[in-house]
């Protein structure tokens, strides 16, 4: 049996966090195993899903992820051990991690460490501080914002590789700019934008979990901290405007960079826009392996990987089922829409609302991606053209500036200034030759 091209999520502290961050998905993924005392993968679990992850990629390259709760709680010694045995089962194939922190515990011996073995990380930051404090707090409640830029100061101080991850919620949402000039000043030079959507039951499933699943039939309304669709939208619409005009090429935000594959009719690099999933999934510390991390629940457990191999979890019907169901469950109101080529429904976690005539299985954001879609579309049909004639898509800033003053002369009155700047009237300046 061949194994597909896979990628897991490793959370080899469970949702053990330092961290009380307010809208958090996975903090209560405690509940599912309530006789655990110690939260942490066990040294034959994990040497056991190193070796199997690497001999079932054949690739010249394997690439492992952390994450967590937070990783950095398991200390420096146990990632020097995980170093250790991926050299161990390598067998020639170049291994690459990710490793995801909030970066409040960074020291110059963790950032040390991730330089010396090239580690990329990606830290997690909402934004200035008053926008990332709103919901990112520790256990006592308090802030968490001079901890992490201290963290992150610690990697720039050791030229470690880094990308930040900014959730997109009620409290940051309506300050779009605000939260891409500041990443822009802290030095991130790659940016992922991620929204937050729950919906909160109250009452507790049998498992004793409040965040429920796109299937959960109960009531369960969108918790008050999650993104609505439309300000999601104008959100991603105003960090464009300002990224296509002035930093492409200079700055790369994931979302972006992935809708000019889909433009340039590429399959599209991030899970949640390709047509079907079950190409991500997640192992717990306990070595369970489970469909998705999106999909920590019991009835998403494939099995766990010191009972079954990791290659028949991964290959097996129950995923197959999974990755499928996202493009035949899609409803006729997406499948007739002009951008579902590049959203394809967007994550399944996303999908618990009605179309307009009434069919289920709709995605929450839908109306957030379509805006944005049909925004930057003139845009990227330009860079994707650039691209085919293997031209730079950077030049798609110098084609907004001219399309911008094309449209500002168009809209100037006779007796209105020139918006050349010239401080001429527009009849006596550029609107004399226009």
């Amino acid at each position: 049996m061949s194994t597909p091209d896979y990628h897991v999520l490793a959370k080899p502290i469970g949702p053990i966090c330092n961290l009380d961050c307010k809208y958090c998905f996975y903090l209560e993924k405690e509940s599912l195993y309530p006789q655990v005392a110690k939260w942490s993968m066990r040294e034959d679990v994990l040497e056991s899903y190193i070796r199997q992850y690497i001999e079932t990629h054949d690739t010249p390259q394997v690439n492992f992820a952390w994450q967590g709760g937070e990783p950095t709680l398991l200390g420096l010694d146990y990632f020097r051990k995980v170093v250790e045995l991926e050299k161990r089962y390598a067998n020639g194939k170049h291994i690459t991690n990710a490793f995801q922190t909030n970066g409040v515990l960074l020291n110059d011996a963790w950032a040390e460490f991730f330089r010396e073995n090239h580690f990329l990380i990606g830290i997690s930051i909402d934004g200035p501080r008053h926008l990332h404090d709103a919901y990112r707090v520790d256990k006592g409640g308090q802030p968490t914002f001079d901890r992490v830029m201290r963290g992150l100061g610690k990697l720039k101080e050791h030229n470690v590789d880094f990308n930040t991850l900014t959730t997109v919620h009620r409290a940051n949402v309506e300050s779009p700019l605000e939260v891409y000039r500041f990443l822009k000043e802290t030095g991130s030079g790659y940016m992922q934008f991620i929204p937050i959507v729950e919906r909160i039951s109250s009452h507790a499933t049998g498992e004793g979990l409040h965040l429920v699943s796109p299937d959960f039939s109960g009531e369960a309304p969108v918790a008050p901290w999650s993104v609505g669709p439309r300000q999601f939208g104008r959100f991603l619409c105003a960090i464009f405007d300002e990224w296509v005009r002035r930093d492409v090429g200079r700055y790369f935000v994931q979302l972006f960079d992935v809708s000019l594959e889909m433009w340039a009719g590429l399959e599209a690099s991030l899970c949640v826009f390709r047509k079907t999933c079950g190409a991500a999934m997640a192992i717990e510390h306990c070595g369970d392996l489970y469909s998705c991390d999106h999909f920590v629940y019991p009835e998403n457990r494939l099995g766990n990987i010191m009972e079954s191999p990791l290659e028949t979890l991964v290959t097996s019907e129950q995923q197959r089922q999974f990755g499928a169901a996202k493009e035949s469950t899609l409803p006729r109101y997406c499948r007739e829409c002009d951008v579902r080529f590049a959203c394809n429904g967007e994550c399944p976690k996303h999908r618990f609302m009605t179309t307009p005539d009434g069919e289920p299985g709709l995605n929450y954001l839908c109306a957030g991606y379509k805006m944005f879609f049909r925004h930057v579309d003139p845009y990227m049909r330009f860079m994707a053209a650039e691209l085919m004639a293997q031209r730079a898509p950077a030049n798609v800033m110098r084609w907004a500036a001219a399309e911008d003053a094309r449209a500002a002369l168009q809209n100037t009155g006779r007796n209105d200034p020139c918006p050349c700047g010239s401080g001429k009237k527009f009849k006596h300046c550029c609107g004399n030759t226009a």
